[in-house]
């Protein structure tokens, strides 16, 4: 059977590193978008910056929320290849379709619903582990961008205060140089959450299918325990700076354009309150929406200077998108469970 065979997990292992980089392509909006719109950075620099701290965030994070994927979400008891494959797939495709729509979805939310649908799918509800890491998953969704807006806005009208006496032309010069300093920090946010979900799908996968590689000759390839290992944070590192190198133009109109209209100083507060919200989340293990977050800043700092400046339209819509997230990567990862299994 193709299931069975040690290539067939290498492909899969593979396919978890282009859903990385197809992670960093469609978030690059997340990292640059709001030092685009600012005109701080032109859009190569931009994506190459962000790709940077992107990399640089495998030096700086534990890997509390690659537990949390690999062990958090669904029993490691169910995991195998084929439903991993179903997962990466039901995730990879809601991305494609969210990107090509312009819409900036979750990447993270995608590959929690792709793993529950294919799990369901072979196990049945009981596949899930409850609560786990659900409560907070599920939470965050909501929370995250509730808690992004409200620490943009207060950062927003505290700063607004203490220049209140500053010349324009001197903040937007101060806030272009600062700029790049919250960029930075939100891409390393961003990297530092995202690229361990693909961590702990890749350990996942090869501790599940441990025995495929008793006797393989790469040795780092046998796996007995959840312990992450350097290669794959390396790994899953590299291949969300190369998607977001690659970069996600149409989500970049959306988030840096049609939400709000930013200036440097809108920019560096919206940069910073997604930073320090990444920041507590992934330390604490929970896998976050960088999307979701950056979205909740963006609008505190146009809500900030009024209510209106929000285009709160295409907000609603957004939010349509991550409610839609889960349920659909989990029904497209079931179905391509149950289509491998018949045909393999």
């Amino acid at each position: 059977m193709i299931a069975e065979s040690v290539w067939f997990v290498l492909a899969i292992l593979a396919i978890a590193l282009i859903f990385d980089f197809s992670n960093g392509w469609h978030d690059a909006a997340n990292s640059i978008a709001t030092v685009v719109s600012t005109r701080v950075l032109s859009p190569t620099a931009a994506v190459v910056w962000a790709a940077v701290f992107n990399f640089v965030a495998a030096f700086v994070f534990t890997t509390a929320v690659a537990k949390t994927i690999g062990k958090g979400i669904i029993d490691p008891s169910v995991v195998d290849a084929t439903v991993i494959l179903g997962a990466l797939v039901g995730a990879i495709s809601w991305n494609l379709i969210t990107w090509y729509s312009g819409i900036p979805s979750s990447s993270s939310h995608a590959l929690m619903g792709g793993l529950a649908g294919a799990a369901i799918s072979k196990a049945g509800f009981t596949a899930l582990v409850l609560p786990g890491k659900w409560v907070a998953t599920i939470a965050f969704i909501f929370l995250a961008p509730t808690i992004g807006l409200v620490v943009a806005l207060l950062l927003t009208v505290a700063l607004s205060w203490v220049l209140r006496r500053a010349m324009p032309r001197r903040v937007d010069r101060l806030f272009r140089v600062l700029q790049l300093g919250s960029a930075a920090a939100y891409s390393l946010g961003h990297g530092g959450n995202d690229a361990q979900k693909t961590m702990g799908v890749i350990v996942g996968l090869l501790v599940a299918e441990q025995d495929k590689f008793v006797d393989f000759p790469v040795r780092a390839l046998h796996m007995t325990t959840f312990d992450v290992p350097l290669w794959v944070i390396l790994a899953a590192h590299a291949a969300i700076a190369l998607g977001t190198v690659a970069g996600g133009w149409r989500i970049v109109k959306t988030m840096g354009q049609r939400l709000t209209k930013l200036r440097p100083f809108g920019g560096f507060c919206a940069e910073t309150s997604g930073a320090i919200v990444l920041f507590a989340l992934t330390f604490n293990g929970i896998p976050a929406s960088t999307t979701h977050t950056i979205t909740g800043a963006i609008s505190g700092v146009g809500a900030a200077q009024r209510f209106s400046a929000v285009r709160w339209g295409v907000a609603g819509r957004i939010v349509w998108a991550w409610i839609l997230t889960i349920p659909a990567s989990a029904g497209i990862a079931g179905i391509c469970y149950f289509v491998v299994r018949a045909i393999s």
